[in-house]
């Protein structure tokens, strides 16, 4: 169990200066003992204090990181219990089942997927991370023959399990610069996996639907001097999934129990064959606290809804999606093309910016910083205003890119148009566009039609 908030306080300096964004040390100490603070935040703690507070400043679960590169992942270090209490931090890692009973054929088109199946949504790439290399042909040397295809293959993330003791350190030796992690550990097993995650520096999964048993073995681990460790607790179905990742984070967050303060990982895989169950099951895990899902497959539509599913959960509810503010051509505009004017929240820019995309009309959309607030919140809140929306149109340098002087605003803002007509002055026109997006395709096509 962590220290208590006193007992933290009476360990740290004591000078209430406020450089760790607290009052003062004692609101610092109740932080540090609920893990929502790090202790790198107090500038002047001893080290010898650091030692002391290093297991109650420590997440309750901690980060595990997986991969390297561009591709690398980290799961767990979650703070909250709940989403809306903060936010929660490291998405969930989304893998695909590699075995080495497979054909050539079949695992290379598994990593072709894997690599290839991405998606852009609201500015952002959407993307599976991990391949699991499973060695159930108890082949060592084709187990070792499609790790080595695996890490040719691909960038990504690599999780391999195997029961062989000796073919596991081959294949961690392989992708050691990865940051493997190998699978999986049982009460019978886990000093072999212990000597390998030594020799390799890899992260171990524990695996036992018993929680006694996850508890001694992550003691035993950690006792190695091993701290980086995945639970697998193999959930049968969608109730006990919930039940055992709810009742793990549970105890993580609110019993401060260390021995259970691991990411979770869930092999949907096994639990059915039939892909679609698997998405119902992954997204189970995606909503309550699963760090890893491993599908049998990666494709398009079972993969869209779960990442946008993610993205969902795992975007911070204090803070709005929001775009830079500036000028985006859409389709190649040039200086007699409208000129359309919006806010910078995200989901509005891509919803207007994909119907006029759709329209095939050459268009300058002009996105105005108003702090991430939709048209109509913003106007109310007086960001998305007259004399706000003026200055920003005449300093945007959109009057260096076209040679009319028009602009067309959202229909729903129709108010403002005189008001702002007053602000640009005699030599702009203010047109209203259409209420909905939707509109905007036939309200453009409208405006080239009539040569305006």
């Amino acid at each position: 169990m962590g220290l208590t908030g006193i007992q933290i306080y009476k360990l740290l300096p004591g000078k209430n200066c406020k450089e760790c964004g607290e009052p003062t040390c004692l609101a610092f100490a109740m932080k540090l003992a609920a893990g929502k603070a790090e202790l790198d935040k107090c500038p002047y703690v001893s080290e010898e204090a650091k030692a002391k507070l290093a297991e109650a400043s420590a997440p309750p679960i901690r980060g595990v990181i997986i991969g390297s590169g561009d591709e690398q992942v980290k799961v767990g270090e979650e703070l909250v219990l709940y989403r809306h209490d903060k936010t929660f931090v490291n998405p969930t890692a989304v893998g695909v089942l590699v075995s080495d009973k497979e054909s050539d054929e079949e695992i290379e088109g598994k990593i072709k997927r894997l690599n290839e199946t991405t998606f852009e949504r609201v500015g952002l790439t959407l993307k599976a991370n991990l391949a699991y290399v499973r060695n159930e042909s108890d082949d060592p040397g084709r187990f070792e023959t499609v790790v080595k295809k695996v890490l040719e293959l691909t960038p990504k993330g690599v999780i391999l399990e195997s029961s062989n003791k000796d073919a596991l350190q081959k294949a961690a030796e392989l992708a050691k610069d990865r940051k493997p992690v190998i699978g999986a550990a049982t009460p019978d097993t886990v000093d072999s996996y212990i000597d390998v995650a030594k020799a390799t520096g890899a992260s171990i999964i524990v695996r036992s639907s018993n929680f006694d048993e996850i508890i001694d073995m992550t003691k035993k681990i950690t006792g190695a001097g091993i701290k980086d460790i995945i639970i697998d607790t193999q959930p049968k179905d969608a109730k006990e999934l919930l039940f055992h990742n709810t009742w793990i984070r549970r105890a993580a967050l609110k019993k401060k129990m260390r021995e259970l303060g691991f990411p979770v990982i869930n092999m949907v895989c096994d639990m059915t064959d039939d892909e679609f169950k698997q998405v119902v099951y992954a997204t189970t895990s995606i909503g309550k606290y699963g760090s890893i899902v491993i599908l049998s497959d990666i494709q398009k539509h079972t993969l869209f809804p779960l990442l946008v599913w993610r993205l969902n959960i795992y975007t911070d509810p204090q803070r709005p999606m929001v775009m830079e503010q500036g000028i985006y051509p859409i389709n190649n505009p040039d200086e007699n093309s409208p000129v359309c004017i919006t806010t910078n929240f995200a989901l509005t820019y891509f919803i207007v910016a994909a119907e006029i995309e759709s329209s095939r009309v050459p268009t300058w959309l002009l996105v105005m910083d108003t702090e991430g607030l939709s048209v109509l919140t913003a106007w109310s809140a007086g960001k998305f205003v007259a004399d706000a929306i003026a200055p920003f149109i005449l300093k945007s340098g959109i009057t260096e890119k076209v040679k009319h002087r028009k602009v067309i605003i959202p229909g729903y803002v129709a108010a403002i148009s005189g008001e702002l007509q007053e602000e640009l002055g005699d030599e702009w026109e203010v047109l209203v566009g259409p209420r909905e997006a939707t509109d905007l395709p036939a309200y453009l096509k409208n405006y080239v039609g009539q040569g305006q």
